[in-house]
């Protein structure tokens, strides 16, 4: 298991559209995004703060994405 790297909301926003899911609507400062298959996650948009790596791994299981996956996606962005 490698190890999850730190990363900021807009980061991990572009993962999850290149990953083919879409925002479908905003309240206050949380995103939520929908796939087409039907996996769906919320994402705090806390301008200055990256997101913890407790908070990505339940990101990471919610979108049913492995940690290796996401490696290589945050390497394509």
């Amino acid at each position: 298991m490698s190890k999850l790297p730190i990363v900021d909301a807009k980061t991990f926003e572009k993962i999850l559209l290149h990953l083919g899911f879409k925002i479908i609507r905003q309240r206050g400062s949380h995103v939520f995004y929908r796939h087409s298959d039907g996996r769906y996650t919320t994402l705090p948009h806390h301008k200055g703060q990256d997101l913890n790596r407790p908070l990505i791994r339940q990101i990471l299981n919610e979108i049913n994405l492995t940690t290796e996956e996401f490696n290589s996606s945050l390497n394509k962005i």
